[in-house]
């Protein structure tokens, strides 16, 4: 059926209130968008959930819902009643599951690792293909921190290796490298509800026993051939000691989830351990790699 959409401007301090207010007038739906694309990041665990300085709140209404009878009470409400910054629009009746599946296609990474929505035919079943629908957890491919780490694994003998990803998320750099053969994986992440998303994306790939997932308060001491950490820079740079302690002797490491004007500092500091290689760049961000000392 047919629905119409209301927007208000909000910010951090608005957000939680005009969702309330749109709830309380019927809306089916309540959604934040950001209204300057400035990324907001998963908070941690019992952390207040922090919303963007300049913030649209979306409701979805009937079709039949009346509008004007909903404008008029909110902009009675609304603490600049005159001003109320807000937009209606009519959206056209779809399949919006469908809609939303159509969005995902098979993707690959290098030479021979395919990420493929399980809706989706595999490309080439001859590739290593990791079968991965988005989900819980943030890293379906399609960012390009993510992206950069799928290539570098690809570009690695991983058969009998042992790998540490920190910040593991959906698990998608964990499946990765066990699908490219690795014989263990230990995926370490702050969040209970990533752990949850890889474990269920491990086990719908059928490679669940090589996968050891933890908390940081639970993570084990442990040496790996091969070390990734996904996250953002100032994780990347406060963690270093750890992050590190995790690498073997001339193991492998990358770092991503890091923009460029971030990347010469990170680059100064893992080069205290490692012999780090060129800068690989993508849409401004970025992955720095290399061997430990």
């Amino acid at each position: 059926m047919p629905w119409i959409q209301l927007r208000l401007s909000a910010n951090e301090d608005t957000s939680e209130k005009y969702s309330d207010w749109l709830s309380a007038c019927g809306a089916q739906a309540v959604t934040f968008i950001d209204a300057q694309d400035t990324p907001i990041y998963e908070p941690l665990p019992g952390d207040e959930v922090i919303y963007w300085h300049n913030t649209v709140v979306m409701g979805l209404f009937d079709a039949s819902h009346d509008m004007d009878k909903t404008i008029t009470y909110l902009k009675s409400i609304h603490p600049d009643k005159n001003n109320m910054a807000y937009k209606l629009e009519q959206l056209e009746d779809k399949d919006w599951e469908r809609e939303w599946m159509d969005n995902f296609h098979p993707m690959k990474f290098g030479e021979r690792l395919w990420i493929c929505p399980s809706w989706r035919e595999v490309p080439d079943p001859t590739a290593v293909n990791v079968m991965l629908d988005p989900g819980l957890a943030f890293g379906t491919g399609t960012h390009p921190t993510t992206a950069l780490c799928l290539t570098w694994l690809d570009g690695l003998d991983l058969v009998g290796k042992t790998v540490v990803d920190f910040g593991c998320g959906s698990g998608i750099l964990s499946l990765a490298a066990l699908k490219l053969g690795a014989k263990k994986v230990i995926g370490i992440d702050i969040d209970p509800q990533a752990l949850q998303a890889s474990k269920a994306n491990a086990e719908r790939n059928g490679i669940a026993d090589r996968l050891a997932l933890f908390l940081p308060k639970d993570q084990p001491s442990f040496k790996a051939d091969v070390v990734v950490a996904n996250i953002l820079a100032g994780p990347l740079r406060e963690l270093a000691p750890t992050i590190i302690e995790f690498v073997a002797p001339n193991g492998q490491l990358a770092l991503s989830g890091v923009l460029e004007e971030q990347a010469n500092e990170l680059q100064n500091i893992y080069s205290q351990w490692c012999e780090m290689d060129a800068i690989a760049v993508q849409d401004e961000w970025v992955r720095l790699s290399g061997k430990k000392n």
